[in-house]
């Protein structure tokens, strides 16, 4: 089924059944322009809660997003200087990124970005693994209910690992961030610290020789984009003065020329 299709076919398809699977949106107008359908695909990906889907959809939707994907460019390790000391910057989208893992900023309910086309990295993340990954948190979300109670949510600074699904990336590390509501604290500072710590810790284990950081709790978790650059440097350059061997790369993946600027300095 489905075989020798052409993209814009997959999308066609994909858009239909996407539509079906939704009760709210299965009567909406589909735009006849490329762009306007995928931006209606992405939508209905972004708003789906987690729930099976037919084997047959899913493999069409796998071609989809492996080729956009391609469209996109993958960026290997051999694309990305060595900054110092096995670290490097990169800037631009991370879900181009063939690593061992890259890390998603999450919210404590660990199942994606729920808001139609946002640009957070969540909903990138999830937009580009396709929607077994919001499936796969939310089975995993599941057993620590079991386990923790009905009410649990993802505490801070604790990594989740998930495969990567039709990333380049093998593993996604979600991670939550500590949220600045007021002023910044060495409490918070720590727990940031944490974030980096047991994102390594967690690829170490498994033996992800490279990982990508995004700016965690930068951005709309208001943490000062300086200050979460000098503990990220110097968190994940001590623990990889305390694990020789185990981490081959760490990626400071940015966005903002900001953000870049900050980590050139502080690499230099």
């Amino acid at each position: 089924m489905m075989k020798n299709i052409t993209q814009e076919e997959r999308l066609d398809y994909l858009v239909e059944e996407f539509k079906a699977d939704s009760d709210e949106y299965r009567d909406l107008q589909t735009p006849a322009d490329t762009e306007g359908k995928r931006r209606v695909l992405r939508s209905l990906m972004n708003i789906r809660m987690p729930r099976s889907m037919s084997e047959d959809v899913l493999k069409v939707q796998d071609d989809y997003l492996k080729e956009r994907i391609s469209e996109n460019g993958i960026v290997t390790l051999a694309d990305i200087p060595v900054t110092k000391n096995n670290l490097s910057i990169w800037q631009g989208d991370i879900t181009r990124l063939k690593v061992d893992a890259i890390v998603n900023a999450a919210n404590s309910q660990m199942l994606g970005c729920f808001v139609p086309m946002h640009t957070c990295i969540d909903n990138c993340i999830h937009t580009f693994a396709g929607v077994q990954l919001r499936a796969e948190c939310n089975r995993q979300m599941n057993q620590l209910r079991i386990k923790y109670g009905r009410n649990y949510e993802q505490p801070t600074a604790v990594p989740m690992l998930t495969d990567g699904f039709n990333l380049p990336a093998k593993k996604v590390v979600h991670i939550v961030g500590p949220i600045v509501n007021f002023s910044l604290t060495p409490a918070l500072e720590k727990d940031l610290a944490d974030c980096y710590t047991n994102t390594l810790d967690i690829c170490a284990e498994n033996d992800l020789k490279s990982v990508a950081f995004c700016c965690i709790s930068t951005g709309v978790f208001h943490f000062p984009n300086k200050r979460a650059a000098e503990i990220a440097v110097k968190t994940v350059t001590d623990w990889i003065s305390d694990h020789p061997g185990k981490m081959e790369r760490v990626i400071f993946n940015v966005f903002k020329d900001e953000d870049k600027t900050i980590y050139e300095r502080l690499l230099s």
